[in-house]
């Protein structure tokens, strides 16, 4: 199979990468990214040696170029991870994640349907909004969407556009909608690496509110194999929840000091962001039934164990937060003389 991954040098599609490569030695792999400051192509660096990767710069929006990319090409799947992702930023500025996440989506629906490829969307448990603290039953592929922030909403915009495109076009589209992940290479703005950063420097760890909002976790790792059993086996025009285990924010934020030695007294409490969802919670019964899938690694031993890498790796975590990563990237792309659309 030649597989298109988008996103793939982010936290979690380069995840993907990796695992496809080791996973399935029969595919090719070809990696577009747009490598904005999330796109870090360290990510990915051992895929560089293989003979079926290829990594290409460009951006799903752009409709002619993805157009004759993918005539030139000829995939048989794609899997989606391009999304501006962090809800911060959407709410400081909205407009990139609608260009991103849904015209960029629209733009390689349009190509696979042009061209008979595979679809598959990696969505995200924040369409569904948020559920009370003091209970609500997990959130089903049937439940409403109902997105708090122009984040989600981009994203629960692009499901309905890829469940249309089955609809109307007869496309071959799946959804997978997952919880919070965690893991190696996620960029220091998201709520365990940024905690991991602080505390190992000894510095203040933020956290918004009350610090009881509560997020359901997966290993990125788990992920990637939810992914690829929806992406070969998957139902056309259906979603598949991918959920983990629930942990409120203050909670974690405790295990990973404890995990470093460090201090609970470096927890700050500040002002809780707009629009702040209380609770994310996924039932995950349809792709455990259908896929025997389900998570391979308890929360806590996989919090514990992303923590240890990030204390293990302190230059991967200095050329992120210095920007240097930028540099690095030009040089992996003159390296390898990677295409640019």
């Amino acid at each position: 199979m030649k597989i298109l991954i988008t996103g793939g040098a982010g936290f979690i599609g380069s995840a993907f990468v990796r695992f496809t490569l080791r996973e399935h030695p029969e595919d090719e792999v070809v990696c577009l990214d747009k490598l904005t400051y999330a796109g870090n192509l360290e990510n990915i660096a051992e895929a560089f040696f293989s003979p079926r990767f290829r990594f290409v710069q460009g951006d799903i929006a752009c409709g002619k170029k993805i157009a004759g990319f993918f005539r030139r090409e000829k995939f048989d799947a794609v899997v989606n991870f391009a999304a501006e992702s962090h809800v911060d930023r959407s709410i400081r500025n909205p407009k990139p994640f609608l260009d991103t996440n849904v015209l960029g989506v629209q733009s390689l629906l349009d190509a696979c349907v042009r061209n008979g490829v595979r679809f598959h969307q990696v969505s995200t448990d924040e369409v569904y909004g948020d559920l009370p603290l003091d209970g609500g039953t997990p959130f089903t592929e049937t439940s409403p969407l109902r997105p708090s922030g122009p984040y989600s909403a981009s994203k629960a915009g692009a499901d309905l556009l890829v469940l249309s495109y089955f609809r109307t076009y007869g496309a071959f589209v799946t959804v997978t909608r997952s919880s919070n992940n965690y893991g190696p290479y996620q960029f220091p703005e998201k709520l365990i690496p940024l905690a991991a950063a602080h505390a190992l420097r000894g510095e203040p760890v933020p956290v918004y509110g009350d610090g009881k909002n509560v997020r359901d976790w997966l290993s990125a790792e788990d992920h990637c194999r939810a992914v690829d059993l929806v992406l070969r086996g998957g139902r056309s025009g259906e979603v598949y929840n991918v959920g983990g285990e629930e942990m409120a924010n203050l909670d974690l934020v405790r295990l990973i000091l404890r995990s470093l030695g460090q201090s609970e007294s470096l927890v700050r409490f500040v002002a809780d962001r707009k629009g702040h969802d209380r609770r994310y919670a996924v039932n995950s019964a349809k792709i455990s039934r259908e896929f025997g899938w389900g998570p391979s690694e308890k929360m806590r031993e996989g919090i514990v164990r992303t923590v240890a890498w990030y204390a293990e790796h302190p230059d991967w975590l200095a050329h992120v937060e210095d920007g240097s990563y930028r540099d690095r990237n030009a040089g992996y792309l003159r390296r390898y003389a990677c295409e640019k659309l």
